[in-house]
């Protein structure tokens, strides 16, 4: 028989809450992936939106509005990307290294567009400086007094310049009654302040009023009420029909991305008023500022014959050349600011980002020129079936010898390999202030045994990986490959790896897809030579090429694996993230007992997963909680969890503090 269960009473209205169980901690997603580089469009310069500063029409009005000039943006697919960026029509290895990653099964990217750092601006302000790289369109002959529409492209490039913007306006009733002091209608009628009401006579020519408001007056016909419509002056006439004026502006780019925004009102009042819906809204577009509040009357009030297609007035400018390495970092941005920096800085502070790629970190010289040439290996073969290479074909470049050519350095040159170490080296650096990402890197192609052995020696971090050889791919569509950094393919690899055995299996041993051959010369041996250097190679195998290893570039034995990297981060992540509920409990026997419980429930599911080396639970990890008098005196909870991850053995020692003041520290 079930005993029906029932609460324990108390006093009357007064009832023992059930016990609570701990919240359980769940692992964090380690295969997002961030990809920094040049394309030919996507968001830069976007103007700030926080409490402080609204969103909306304003966002063009206020000239001294901080604009972010590098904005992270999550993609879950190519197609994605490529309706936000553009494909590869750009001069960097960008699109071609975005490519890679979901063509390997990656499933979510970052996207950070590096565009030229503009001079700060001083005061008063004309318009900001970044607009004038916007293409602008303008339309005429659609409103009264001769009013033009400006139309930006959303950001800069000549992109903009293929924009297609068409205005139209449409007419439906509105049902009203005439009543003394004016037009009412029903209460539940769609009509809102702002409006624009094309009213009808009899034997009079239409004309157009704007709704100013609406008031509640009572029914005289029954108990219920109606809305007085409020127009800016009385009503000469009496009309015999109401009609609502609505706008519609349908856009295109010459990709063929489409956006239609309907039901538009034409004054600043209107709550889909055109130039807030197109701030809020568009992908495409932003409002010229001098129409940006401004009451926008057709030239008459026959609107549905008034239709309109805007032309380029300036075209945009894509402002490669100018592109220079310091456009990538913000000197001025450190870990301890509460607010994300521009270029890479922008990367900081999002929770599900764990992969760090900058593609354009530089350019190869020796690819940086038309005419060069790769020998294909008839004997190479990618993972699926793809175009055939002949040998001695013509590798496209990705970069063509007038654009960003400040980004173009010769690693076989020791001055140039001293700059692009320098660069990597900053790369590492922020994520070893972040302790949040793991940079992925390349070695740069074309150097010799010696010199890249003199390039590995030049570092030393948990914090990153770096693969070898540059890669050939087939993408876009063209019979001519194209050299892709290897880093990209391995960080699909590392997230099809997670997402199909998770991240206790080190990201190695993968069939690379899409690939057909090397895009340098690699001595045969070389893996075997590299692999001790910690150097992750790509090994031709008779089905494919693959991935035959997953290290860092850590010279500490306990973090040479990637795997244990990431596990670690992981770990890291998860408890900062999910315990925060701990903060606000009293520090005593059952806020002790509930976060040991959740921790350990968290590491039993690692190491049945496979992600510790010990046999047993006891030889895998542990848990220890001090809250000795000295610790709760100070109003300290620490929790040391020891884990051993599969490679190596020993513990690596995590120390969870929970300060007096409430906050959350994790330590290695």
């Amino acid at each position: 028989m079930l005993v029906s269960a029932r609460l324990p009473l108390g006093a009357p209205g007064i009832y023992t809450l059930p016990e609570r169980s701990a919240p359980r901690l769940s692992a964090q997603r380690m295969d997002v992936c961030a990809f920094v580089g040049v394309a030919p469009r996507g968001p830069a310069y976007v103007p700030l939106v926080d409490q402080s500063h609204a969103d909306g029409a304003a966002m063009m009005r206020e000239f001294a509005r901080p604009r972010k000039r590098s904005v992270a943006v999550a993609v879950n697919s190519f197609d994605e990307y490529r309706r936000l960026y553009g494909t590869y029509e750009g001069p960097g290895f960008l699109p071609h290294a975005v490519a890679s990653f979901f063509e390997q099964g990656g499933k979510r990217a970052y996207i950070v567009r590096i565009v030229h750092a503009q001079p700060p601006a001083t005061p008063p302000l004309s318009a900001p400086d970044h607009l004038q790289k916007l293409a602008l369109h303008r339309l005429d002959g659609l409103l009264a007094a001769n009013r033009s529409l400006g139309f930006y492209a959303r950001n800069e490039g000549s992109w903009g310049d293929g924009l297609q913007i068409e205005l139209r306006f449409a007419a439906r009733g509105l049902a009203c009654r005439n009543e003394a002091g004016g037009l009412s209608l029903a209460r539940n009628t769609q009509l809102c302040a702002g409006s624009l009401l094309r009213l009808w006579y009899a034997g009079a020519d239409p004309e157009l009023r704007w709704c100013r408001g609406l008031s509640q007056r009572r029914d005289a016909d029954g108990p219920g009420s109606r809305w007085l419509i409020q127009f800016d002056a009385p009503l000469a006439l009496t009309p015999e029909r109401v009609e609502v004026i609505e706008a519609s502006l349908m856009l295109r780019d010459a990709a063929g991305y489409r956006e239609t925004h309907s039901q538009l009102g034409l004054t600043p009042a209107h709550p889909r008023y055109l130039a807030d819906v197109l701030c809020n809204e568009s992908e495409l577009v932003w409002p010229h500022y001098d129409w940006a509040a401004a009451e926008l009357l057709p030239a008459s009030a026959n609107c549905e014959a008034l239709r309109g297609t805007a032309v380029l007035q300036t075209a945009g400018v894509d402002d490669y050349e100018n592109i220079v390495i310091d456009d990538f970092f913000d000197t001025n941005w450190s870990a301890a600011e509460e607010q994300p920096g521009e270029g890479l800085c922008c990367l900081a502070q999002l929770s599900d980002l764990t992969q760090l790629l900058v593609p354009d970190l530089y350019l190869p010289a020796q690819w940086a020129r038309q005419g060069s040439t790769a020998q294909a290996d008839p004997a190479s073969a990618g993972g699926v079936f793809a175009s055939c290479v002949s040998v001695g074909q013509t590798v496209s470049t990705a970069a063509a010898p007038a654009l960003l050519q400040k980004l173009v350095l010769d690693p076989r040159n020791s001055t140039e390999l001293d700059e692009i170490i320098r660069r990597q080296q900053q790369i590492i650096d922020f994520c070893e202030q972040t302790h949040d990402l793991i940079a992925l890197l390349d070695v740069p192609p074309g150097l010799s045994q010696q010199q890249a052995e003199r390039w590995r020696a030049r570092f030393d971090s948990a914090w990153a990986a770096a693969y070898h050889p540059w890669l050939l791919t087939p993408q876009g569509g063209s019979d001519t490959p194209r050299r892709i950094p290897p880093s990209a393919t391995a960080a699909g690899l590392i997230a099809r790896k997670e997402l199909a055995r998770g991240i206790a299996h080190g990201p190695a041993n993968e069939l690379a897809a899409e690939i057909v051959s090397f895009a340098e010369s690699v001595p045969a041996q070389r893996a075997e030579v590299f692999h001790p250097l910690h150097l992750n190679c790509y090994r031709r195998e008779c089905d494919g090429i693959y991935l035959i290893a997953a290290r860092t570039l850590s010279q500490d034995p306990q973090w040479r694996q990637l795997s244990v990297r990431r596990l670690v981060l992981m770990l890291r992540r998860t408890l900062l993230q999910e315990t925060q509920w701990a903060v606000f409990e009293p520090n005593g026997p059952k806020l002790w007992r509930d976060l040991q419980r959740a921790i350990e429930n968290l590491l039993r599911q690692l190491f049945r997963l496979g992600a510790f080396a010990g046999a047993t639970e006891a030889e895998s990890f542990f848990v220890r909680l001090r809250h000795d008098t000295r610790n709760q005196d100070r109003g300290e909870l620490i929790a040391e969890i020891g884990v051993a991850p599969a490679e190596p053995i020993e513990f690596i020692l995590l120390s969870l503090r929970r300060s007096g003041d409430g906050t959350l520290s994790l330590e290695e």
